[in-house]
């Protein structure tokens, strides 16, 4: 199975100089195949005959002119991969998976893609994994990288630049055979024989919330105490540094400076979400008791989208909209890494072998997981939950988490469940089509109606 590793690098001056050289390189060759298909595209629209396009190719010597001296110095390897990628990119754009490439600016952050022949990771006489950058006649030497755990020699791998420190990623293939591992489909149908006393052992519920970051069953799972002294002290040296910012002068050494360093601290925060994400989902994927997972069908995107400009028609003056408190609520949304600990989870959750589903998240806070009433005055408060129909009281997280596992055990036993593309378990049976119905029978009243009208118009 395909895995990916990410290793710290430690260049030395030296290196870092030539390795940006290379990386400016690159960018160049990437932006003149941009610039040259604009061009030629731009000229074939106005000049030619209609279903005539530009060619798209993979050549890149004609850039080695004298006005580019400094490309000779690049191992010409590096070259070709930045013209193939820019390649690859734009047929995929006409495929319709991504979009068109468009130019690099040059910044703090940059990447460089090399091959087998370019690289070679050997073992030295201390034991210890290293690894030779470069070609026998240009190279930077030995490339000091933390190796945190094992791994297999890759085709191909990447160093990339951002914030002033060095990373170097690549994929590889592990023992893992994919063959032995069940789709998510395989799962439900082998789920569906099983018996609702099994299932709800073998079933967990997991919901994310802004108050507990993740409740999965009856365990919560929130940042430490010293992760949240970290984020809070970065956050304050942000502000600090944002505001310094704005008195340092365009284009000065001390501007970008003070913007690494406010990057830096970002970095770190993200560091933070990233080792709580992994290890949320790892203690999750590792209870043994545990082989299906279930998550709510959440779009961030939409829940933390600023609200609207509101008019009064009247006098014309804008309203309140909330956009204050609406903003502090977006920011501790997307400060839990909601989305990340999904990724996390799906990928864990596949070489477990263990199934991973999510359920539509609508009513989930206000539905009562002992008897099923839904109101919005079962949850007055943030972290309280009483249902007013049977009294029974409980957090509103842990209720919620319930909620979501007693609603994919339902689907999972339901024969009209279908999967969708995304992981949602939906409803195709009676209630799909009793919503159908309804919505046809009021469109059929109203041409009645209409028709209704025009005979006694006749009449008339």
């Amino acid at each position: 199975m395909l895995m990916g590793v990410k290793l710290k690098a430690n260049p030395t001056k030296k290196q870092k100089i030539i390795l940006s050289q290379w990386m400016g390189c690159a960018r160049l060759i990437w932006n003149a195949k941009c610039e040259d298909n604009h061009y030629l595209s731009r000229f074939s629209m106005r000049y030619l005959s209609i279903g005539t396009y530009p060619p798209i190719d993979q050549k890149f010597s004609q850039y080695k002119t004298e006005l580019t001296p400094w490309l000779a110095e690049c191992p010409s390897q590096i070259l070709r991969n930045a013209a193939s990628n820019w390649y690859t990119t734009y047929r995929n754009y006409q495929k319709g998976l991504c979009g068109k490439p468009t130019r690099k600016k040059k910044s703090d952050t940059g990447s460089v893609h090399l091959t087998r022949e370019l690289f070679s990771f050997k073992k030295c006489e201390d034991g210890v994994i290293r690894l030779f950058i470069g070609t026998k006649t240009n190279n930077i030497g030995y490339l000091s990288i933390t190796n945190h755990c094992t791994y297999e020699e890759p085709n191909s791998l990447r160093v990339t630049r951002r914030n002033g420190t060095y990373w170097v990623s690549f994929c590889y293939e592990d023992k893992l055979d994919e063959k032995s591992l069940h789709t998510q489909a395989q799962h439900l149908e082998e789920l569906r024989s099983l018996p609702l006393e099994e299932l709800e052992k073998i079933t967990i519920g997991v919901d994310r919330g802004v108050k507990r970051p993740v409740q999965a069953g009856n365990t919560v799972f929130d940042f430490s105490e010293e992760q949240k002294k970290k984020k809070l002290s970065k956050e304050k040296y942000i502000k600090r540094c944002q505001k310094r910012l704005f008195l340092k002068k365009k284009g000065s050494k001390r501007l970008r400076k003070s913007k690494r360093k406010i990057a830096k601290a970002h970095e770190k925060i993200g560091n933070i979400r990233k080792d709580f994400c992994h290890k949320t989902s790892r203690a999750i994927i590792e209870q043994k008791e545990v082989k299906v997972i279930v998550l709510e069908d959440l779009s961030t995107k939409q829940m933390t989208k600023k609200p609207k400009a509101k008019k009064d028609p009247v006098t014309k003056k804008w309203l309140k909209n909330k956009s204050t408190s609406k903003a502090k609520l977006n920011r501790s949304i997307l400060d839990k890494g909601w989305h990340q600990l999904e990724n996390y989870l799906k990928y864990k959750a596949h070489r477990a072998n263990k199934a991973l589903y999510k359920v539509s998240a609508h009513h989930t806070s206000q539905e009562c997981a002992d008897c099923g009433h839904t109101h919005p005055d079962n949850r007055k408060k943030q972290e309280l939950f009483h249902c007013i129909c049977c009294g029974q009281s409980d957090h509103a997280d842990h209720n919620a988490a319930k909620v979501i596992k007693k609603r994919a055990i339902k689907l999972i036993m339901d024969s009209g469940t279908e999967l969708s593309s995304k992981g949602v378990l939906l409803d195709k049976g009676r209630g799909a089509a009793h919503k159908t119905r309804r919505a046809k029978a009021s469109h059929a009243r109203s041409k009645e109606a209409s028709k209704k009208k025009e005979l006694v118009t006749q009449v008339a």
